[in-house]
Order: structure tokens, then sequence, then C-alpha cells
């Protein structure tokens, strides 16, 4: 080989040794791709929809995040309705934290196919000890589709350590490609 097309493959080769480095770090440490699975998001995800998720993310009241599921070797996609210290009810499928009611857009669809039932139920948030607030260094999650979801009033709390990332970009399917909010 001449020297020149010797330089030119090393060029190469380093240049993709150094993308495949950049790509690690930016995957490990500030965004990664997720697949949703299940219907328990429907109709804001549906199974196979694919977005990317944000590591470095400040995680707030309805911001939807992926984590490591308490009770299967997954994960799951839900929204934060409870952040550490919040007292949650939910009456007649009307939010309430901390003593404020929230309107939950995203659930017009579901209680339009279900206009004679509640789709949430009704609950008062409490704990394994009775207390009524979310506690620290944990987070009260619920699926956007109620009546088909296994979130946390079925497993509880989830650990906000066991948080990968909040979703922030759908990239599939394509005539869905959107930024979150």
């Amino acid at each position: 080989m001449k020297r020149s097309t010797k330089n030119e493959l090393y060029a190469w080769i380093k240049s993709f040794f150094f993308a495949v480095i950049i790509i690690a770090v930016c995957r490990h440490f500030f965004f990664s791709p997720s697949i949703v699975l299940g219907k328990s998001m429907s109709p804001t995800f549906e199974s196979g929809n694919k977005i990317i998720v944000s590591k470095t993310s400040k995680i707030n009241h309805f911001d939807m995040i992926v984590f490591h599921a308490p009770d299967e070797d997954e994960n799951y996609i839900k929204r934060v309705i409870g952040l550490p210290g919040d007292s949650i009810i939910v009456k007649n499928d009307i939010l309430s934290i901390n003593g404020k009611t929230y309107t939950e857009p995203y659930l017009k669809k579901n209680k339009q196919l279900a206009p004679f039932n509640k789709i949430t139920g009704d609950f008062t948030l409490k704990d394994l000890t009775g207390k009524t607030k979310v506690p620290k260094g944990y987070l009260f999650v619920m699926g956007d589709n109620r009546l088909y979801s296994k979130d946390s009033r079925s497993f509880g709390f989830i650990r906000k350590d066991s948080v990968i990332g909040e979703a922030i970009f759908r990239f599939f399917p394509l005539n869905e490609m959107e930024f979150l909010q």
C-alpha cells in the first residue's frame, strides 16, 4: 500500500473509533433509546413506539419516565403523579395532589371510551406504614391507560434510583415523530 493510502485508512479507523467512544459515553450518561411495550400508556404511546430517554432531566409531576420495574425483569414507562412528600387523592377520576386538583388531558380519550365507568378508581395514597405521603427517595407513577395499567397502585412506590430517565422524543413510528411534553 502507498503511504498516503495507509494514512487515510488510519485516519478513517481513528475517526470511527472516536465516534464509537462518543456514542457510548452519550448513551451511558446522557440519553438512550427505549421501546414501549404493552398498552398501559395508550393512547399517549402504543406498543412498539420507540423513544429517546434523557438521563439528565429533573423529574417533575406528569413527566413520562422509563424505570426498572420493581416486580419484573424489564423496564416500564409511566407518568409521574407523586414526588417525595406529596399527598395524593383520586375521587371520581379527579386527581388531587397536596390539596390542589389537576385536570389530566391525556386521559380524555380513555374516559370517552368508558363514559359510565371511573377509569382510575377512588383511592387515597397510603404507604406500608399508613402515612399518606410519598416517602423520600420514591415516586408514585401511573399509566395513562388506567384501566389496564400495572403501576404504583398495584406494585407501590418506585425508587428514584430505579429511574432510567424521562421520555423526551418519539422517533417511531415516523408519522408520529415528536418532542414530548
